[in-house]
């Protein structure tokens, strides 16, 4: 796919971030469609996953910081602790170091898009971020937002994602995308930080 024809309609072109695209070659096991073009009949050979994809366009961005909490950007030496406050965030799913360092090493890393928030009180980590910046594409990708469980329910999720729009000034856009049928809900999150659209894709893995 050509970018501009991406930059048409981001969310519906693509289920992942353009960038990713350019490099990504999808396995034969592996059927990936809109919603637009699903139909029932392809469960008969393929299990299915859908993920919602949304888009900010960098307007009306809150700077609202929730009482007592601060926020600092991250260094390589955090991320352990990324890989700490992430893995406790789930009881299904766990990533490990290797993981999390391979975003440093793709062309959308921007270091400043890196964040941890902590408790002013206890100084305790409570949350972090991580976002990509394609410059290419002017496109911001929203990766991680991820808030321990006893801390939830205290705004620091939008607090975030909003700060990560706010440090995105060289983007047009930013796009975000998870499951639709995540526990946690994670897309009424982003709609209450501006973000909009109503594109599903469907992941599908061959029987």
């Amino acid at each position: 796919m050509q970018l501009n024809e991406y930059l048409q309609n981001p969310c519906s072109k693509l289920s992942i971030p353009y960038w990713k695209n350019k490099m990504m070659v999808i396995p034969e096991n592996i059927k990936i469609v809109h919603n637009d073009d699903f139909c029932e009949g392809i469960l008969n050979d393929y299990c299915d996953e859908k993920y919602f994809r949304l888009i900010h366009y960098l307007n009306n961005v809150d700077n609202k910081i929730p009482d007592d909490f601060s926020l600092r950007t991250a260094e390589f030496t955090d991320i352990p602790l990324i890989v700490k406050i992430i893995n406790n965030c789930y009881s299904d799913l766990s990533v490990s170091y290797e993981q999390i360092l391979s975003y440093t090493k793709t062309k959308a890393y921007d270091k400043n898009l890196w964040i941890l928030v902590y408790e002013i009180k206890t100084n305790n980590p409570v949350g972090c971020g991580i976002a990509d910046f394609d410059s290419e594409a002017r496109e911001g990708i929203l990766e991680w937002i991820q808030v321990l469980p006893q801390y939830r329910g205290k705004k620091i999720g939008q607090f975030i994602v909003n700060e990560l729009l706010r440090r995105m000034k060289n983007a047009d856009f930013v796009t975000v995308s998870g499951k639709v049928d995540n526990v946690t809900n994670p897309e009424r999150l982003y709609r209450k930080c501006g973000f909009v659209g109503n594109d599903i894709w469907h992941i599908m893995h061959k029987k």
